[in-house]
């Protein structure tokens, strides 16, 4: 494996991993988490980045040195590494990793044209029982993974640019169709991680959305000591949001009028009754500052009866 590669990684997790491995090239982590918060399409301009402060001072209370020393000095490097004219990107299947990979591949069309990029992308692994993060492959399944990696075409980085301006727009309704329109794509888990995208958008049936649904229904069902195991439960049992410990306590904070008590965890009668669409809870949680992608959260409504997002006019 030549130096001159450069690996695009989804995480300090997986790029401590691919150094113990003595995988070669250099390495860049992209920092971020793209599937919160409002985003714009041109990655990396100075509009980006201020957008992306402003979330993470708002949502996380994330200080400006803070931002700058962990996100944006990663993201300088990327910017100074011109001379690596093959590189290959390392994200998984999860809605977190899927997101990020399309906006480095939007960033890669725009500052790497003409560059050779190819992808690894973890998940479905043969024999195992669920699908698997990238530090949990063997290091024989690593170098199968990136002996097999992807090499990326001209319309693989148009497709990809393609879905993240969509992404980005004020507006989620064409990208609930055109997803789903591309049998060739490489982006193998592309599609379920937009699924789940759209269905972050607050149901018709209770006001909240399936990881909001997820929260409650893990809640409900599993008589937890204590909000620090009902994080480490979710944690397990996500499918597909690839979310960390800091976005479901977050999400918690918003949901805590639906519950009763975190220590043991129980959902108030509210709560029991928003679970099991007996009650809506849209007003009480809708929030003008909220965003996913490019599109207010709360100007859509999901319909899980026909599986449809309708945009609310009034």
């Amino acid at each position: 494996m030549s130096s001159s590669i450069l690996h695009i990684t989804n995480g300090d997790s997986t790029t401590n991993y691919l150094k113990k491995l003595q995988i070669s090239g250099d390495f860049i982590t992209w920092r971020e988490m793209l599937c919160e918060g409002k985003t714009t399409t041109n990655v990396g301009s100075d509009i980006f980045w201020k957008t992306r402060y402003d979330f993470f001072k708002s949502a996380y209370k994330v200080s400006k040195q803070n931002f700058i020393d962990y996100t944006v000095k990663e993201y300088r490097k990327l910017c100074n590494k011109k001379e690596n004219k093959q590189i290959v990107l390392w994200f998984e299947y999860d809605l977190f990793c899927q997101i990020n990979m399309i906006a480095v591949i939007s960033w890669l069309k725009r500052y790497r044209k003409g560059y050779e990029i190819s992808l690894v992308c973890s998940g479905k692994v043969k024999a195992a029982t669920k699908m698997l993060a990238i530090p949990e492959l063997s290091e024989q399944q690593i170098q199968q993974h990136y002996k097999n990696r992807i090499e990326l075409s001209e319309d693989d980085i148009e497709y990809a640019d393609y879905i993240w301006q969509l992404y980005c727009s004020d507006s989620p309704l064409r990208l609930e169709k055109v997803h789903q329109f591309n049998p060739m794509s490489p982006f193998k888990y592309l599609t379920k991680a937009l699924e789940a995208h759209l269905k972050r958008f607050p149901s018709i049936e209770n006001g909240l959305n399936n990881v909001e649904n997820f929260i409650l229904q893990t809640a409900n069902n599993n008589g937890l000591p204590s909000k620090n195991q009902l994080v480490g439960k979710l944690l397990a049992e996500q499918e597909v949001f690839g979310f960390g410990d800091i976005q479901y306590h977050n999400n918690l904070n918003k949901l805590q009028k639906l519950f009763s008590s975190f220590n043991p965890v129980k959902l108030s009668k509210k709560g029991k009754n928003v679970l099991d669409n007996q009650a809506n809870f849209y007003r009480e949680i809708r929030s003008e500052k909220t965003y996913l992608g490019g599109s207010k959260k709360y100007s859509f409504l999901y319909s899980n009866a026909t599986e449809k997002l309708w945009q609310i006019t009034s």
